[in-house]
């Protein structure tokens, strides 16, 4: 089947297409949904959310008008429509436009349990990452990862664009001290890969509990252009990366959450500045910049009154994904020598990183 109903394929020719666009055309479409007369039989979860779309249209729409036979939806941090602030619990819940039921996978059930797969035959993934450690879309993909390779169910992850795929910088996790669920493997903070290409890396890498393998298959994009700076996502990916400055600032700012600073939750410009108290460092006209900057920590470590700067919560050390980095600020060390101390993690990971490139 060419099409699906109420949705045309993307042409061979279009410049830029993603992973849920070129879905329709990609051979596992027909052979994982188990095509018969009057439709796409295969009992199909989706993990997804707002940014989930085909062209303008939500990718559980399009599949459902295509006749995919969608059991469930599952849901990251924020929820199905992206509307929750960071940390909320979310609950379970029903999509009031097509009933379905909605399985959040943040709080206490952060993956997948046999019974919620009992009724299903494949699972599709489509959730826009912005391409660091710390954004937790990463660690339900592993989730769900495993959840699949322990049911025997194949996986389908529709790849999007990394706005921050154009570099690769910041301290590798230490697994055996800081691993967490805003950081599960051993990569540096920004790892220039796409969802795709990562999904590849946890299974090739055995990341996955007992080193088991899931049945994966990405459906890749066509056209992506990894060093291009600043994609314009058309849907937010989370309440507080609200625009592309915000995204590119975001590798640099995200360690101020484990800091008594606050960086403008609440506030029409999140992720744009830096607050203690009364002390601003505003950065919303000032152009990001093309690495994991630590510039700004550096520059607030000493506004705020000694002791007070970290979080006791050490939340601090699994956002960076190492004690060593809070210590180095603590010595006085400079941006250009604690950036020295990541070059062997950095470089043994662009290594690895090599074997599971799409693009």
């Amino acid at each position: 089947m060419d099409e699906g109903p109420g949705y045309t394929p993307i042409s061979p020719d279009s410049a830029f297409a993603t992973g849920a666009e070129g879905l329709w055309g990609h051979e596992v479409f027909p052979t994982m949904f188990m095509f018969r007369e009057g439709g796409y039989q295969g009992r199909t979860a989706v993990v997804a959310n707002q940014t989930s779309v085909v062209d303008t249209t939500h990718l559980i729409d399009t599949l459902i008008r295509a006749g995919v036979n969608v059991t469930k939806i599952f849901c990251p941090e924020h929820g199905f429509r992206g509307t929750a602030a960071a940390g909320a619990h979310i609950d379970n819940s029903t999509d009031p436009k097509t009933g379905l039921p909605i399985i959040s996978l943040y709080g206490k059930n952060k993956k997948p349990t046999p019974e919620q797969l009992k009724d299903v035959d494949v699972v599709l993934f489509d959730l826009q990452d912005v391409g660091c450690r710390f954004y937790t879309y990463l660690s339900t993909l592993h989730y769900v990862m495993e959840a699949c390779a322990e049911a025997g169910i194949p996986l389908i992850v529709l790849d999007r664009p990394n706005p921050n795929g154009h570099y690769i910088d910041g301290p590798v996790l230490d697994t055996a001290t800081c691993r967490s669920f805003v950081g599960m493997h051993p990569v540096p903070v920004v790892y220039g890969m796409t969802i795709g290409e990562y999904a590849q890396m946890i299974n090739g890498e055995h990341w996955l509990a007992g080193g088991i393998e899931c049945r994966l298959t990405v459906v890749p994009m066509q056209g992506y252009k990894r060093d291009s700076v600043g994609y314009e996502l058309p849907v937010p990916p989370s309440p507080n990366l609200r625009t592309a400055h915000a995204i590119a600032l975001y590798p640099s700012l995200c360690l101020f959450e484990g800091t008594n600073c606050g960086v403008g939750r609440g506030t029409d410009w999140p992720f744009e500045w830096v607050t203690y108290g009364c002390d601003t460092l505003d950065l919303r006209r000032e152009e990001a910049p093309a690495r994991f900057s630590l510039q700004y920590l550096l520059e607030m470590y000493r506004r705020v009154p000694k002791g007070r700067f970290f979080l006791k919560n050490n939340f601090f050390d699994r956002l960076a994904g190492t004690c060593e980095l809070r210590m180095q600020l603590e010595r006085g060390l400079g941006e250009e020598a604690i950036r020295a101390t990541w070059q062997p993690g950095l470089e043994a990971f662009k290594e690895t990183r090599k074997k599971y490139l799409i693009y």
